[in-house]
């Protein structure tokens, strides 16, 4: 599957929900307007080159070579420099810029090289796209799944690269929407009689950068649980409904602020 080709046609995704869940209007912005966002967080571009960099070395891994530190840092280098000049509303918070964070990811990375497990697991894939559909939705949900992987029991770990500002709890973890979409659709493609391990490779930044692995499952209980959270998303968004959030955390840093603003100006007929 291409994950280009199937974002062409109506579909829902774990970003789509979440963006609907955390703010209607944003989701309407961004997916049904496809306005131009003002910004882009550093953040999110800079876990993007992160992201990259850590495919490159499973990539590596799945040829059966091997990958220097300098090497990943120097790969974390040429991707950043690309990204900074070719993205020219990269919005910076406040004490960081091209330099500062290019610094931060070489070190992260370093913390990565130093604390990845030597898992005796064989890749089965990376960045692997799907589409599956369920009961009573009208479109599929697609994505990609970053890595997939098989233990010598033929367990299958279902992996997803995330750097973030602090670390992760068992509770966030185990009903994080998006692992819950990962499970269904390698249930769905290919794996639906096979043990199913879920997991979080994260890199955390905080004064002292941590590298950490969260592992999780789901059940019956927790499919059925966001089928209906989804059903619910996809009737609200083909009926038009899309309630803003003005008072999240996130507003503060929202590339939709300026029509967020007028939005709301804005006198109805």
């Amino acid at each position: 599957m291409n994950l280009m080709e199937l974002r062409k046609k109506p579909h829902l995704s774990a970003s789509g929900i979440n963006d609907y869940l955390d703010c209607g209007l944003l989701y309407k912005f961004g997916r049904i307007d496809r306005l131009k966002p003002d910004s882009r967080p550093d953040a999110m571009e800079f876990g993007s080159t992160i992201h990259k960099v850590i495919a490159e070395r499973h990539q590596r891994r799945m040829q059966g070579n091997s990958i220097l530190l300098t090497d990943i840092q120097k790969r974390f280098e040429m991707h950043w420099m690309k990204a900074a000049k070719s993205k020219k509303n990269i919005k910076y918070k406040e004490g960081k810029d091209f330099e500062t964070l290019l610094a931060e990811g070489k070190v992260l990375l370093d913390v990565y090289y130093r604390n990845i497990p030597d898992d005796p697991f064989s890749i089965l894939a990376i960045e692997e796209a799907f589409a599956f559909t369920i009961n009573g939705l009208s479109v599929p949900i697609i994505g990609a799944i970053d890595l997939i992987e098989e233990d010598p029991s033929g367990t299958i770990i279902v992996s997803d690269f995330k750097t973030a500002g602090k670390a992760y709890s068992t509770d966030e973890v185990d009903k994080n929407l998006q692992l819950t979409l990962y499970h269904m659709a390698t249930k769905a493609n290919g794996f639906k009689d096979r043990e199913i391990l879920l997991r979080f490779d994260c890199l955390i930044k905080t004064k002292n950068p941590q590298f950490k692995q969260f592992y999780t499952i789901r059940s019956e209980a927790d499919t059925t649980r966001v089928v209906k959270k989804i059903l619910k998303v996809w009737e609200g968004i083909t009926k038009g409904v899309f309630i803003p959030n003005d008072t999240s955390w996130k507003c503060k840093g929202c590339a939709y602020k300026k029509q967020c603003d007028a939005w709301f100006e804005k006198q109805d007929n």
